[in-house]
């Protein structure tokens, strides 16, 4: 939680530290407008002098480019109060469990892994196969078939088996055609920030990860 007060923090003082500098801009721009249109009228030829159309004309101007600045100002306060509010509602996250791709397969206090994955299509068959960190094949769940959509599913490690490294891959057919399975991982979250704009998650067994990429929420 300290991460989430730290970052808040620095994001609101660049928030005003941004404000303030548009509106020095803001401000500055104005007045250098004012000033070489009063020098206009006084350096006019007096036999020649500048009519109404043109004073308004650069009035205008005058206006049209503090309102873009203005406007400018007040979506990047928008922007920043977003970035807060955001911030603050992943905080909410912190110790929940989501649910990310990824093939992992770490155990519980239990000594049973939790994991899932989301099929593409319906599928006749459905087998998860457990790997070693090795890369060897060694368990096999069969599922049967199963329908499209999110699916989960529990292994337990035969005595001697360990965990450490321990992936697993999914394999989907209907008749025989391949059906894509996308493998699912739950994590939980143990911190919260903002990275270039967007809430990023920091996961306890898969790191860093955008929120956007989280498939659900537990």
């Amino acid at each position: 939680m300290a991460a989430v007060s730290s970052t808040t923090s620095t994001t609101s003082t660049s928030s005003t530290t941004t404000t303030t500098s548009n509106q020095s801009t803001v401000d500055a721009t104005a007045d250098r407008f004012l000033k070489l249109l009063v020098a206009q009228m006084k350096n006019q030829d007096p036999l020649n002098p500048m009519d109404n159309a043109q004073v308004t004309t650069q009035m205008a101007q005058i206006n049209t480019v503090s309102g873009i600045a203005q406007l400018n100002k007040t979506m990047t306060t928008l922007g920043d109060s977003f970035t807060q509010s955001q911030l603050l509602q992943g905080a909410a996250l912190v110790g929940r469990s989501v649910l990310v791709e990824g093939n992992k397969l770490v155990a519980g206090d239990d000594g049973t892994a939790s994991a899932g994955f989301e099929l593409a299509g319906k599928a006749s068959s459905v087998q998860v196969e457990v790997l070693s960190a090795s890369g060897a094949v060694i368990d096999t769940i069969d599922l049967g078939g199963l329908d499209a959509g999110q699916h989960g599913f529990t292994w337990e490690p035969s005595s001697g088996v360990g965990t450490d490294g321990v992936t697993f891959q999914v394999v989907a057919k209907n008749g025989s055609t391949s059906v894509t399975a996308t493998p699912l991982n739950v994590d939980q979250v143990t911190s919260v920030s903002n990275e270039s704009g967007s809430l990023t998650l920091q996961l306890q067994n898969n790191g860093s990860l955008a929120y956007s990429k989280v498939k659900s929420v537990a």
